[in-house]
């Protein structure tokens, strides 16, 4: 198979990755220990991935910010509350008070 594949043009080769981060607007997929693949062929580079994702919601720093003033905590307090709430302000803000 991999000769025929090199007739054809086609080069594939295992790239020894530790973590791959696709970052979309609202937040981050990442995969960690993925089999990446680079498959070139014609010039053209494709790379395959797979793995277990898991879904990163960025947090804006304002945010933070935000619930740690309201809630009297530390950012990092905030952060694990924000969260925790799926980056809801309120909740993580009433997590933190009550």
């Amino acid at each position: 198979m991999k000769k025929m594949m090199q007739q054809m043009g086609m080069k594939t080769e295992e790239l020894d990755a530790q973590e791959v981060v696709i970052k979309l607007q609202d937040r981050n997929i990442v995969i960690k220990n993925p089999s990446v693949t680079l498959v070139e062929v014609q010039n053209q580079k494709t790379y395959q991935i797979a793995g277990e994702e898991n879904d990163v919601q960025e947090i804006p720093s304002e945010d933070i910010k935000m619930v740690a003033e309201q809630a009297n905590v530390s950012d990092v307090e905030a952060k694990k509350a924000l969260e925790g709430s799926g980056g809801d302000l309120a909740e993580a803000i009433l997590s933190l008070t009550s």
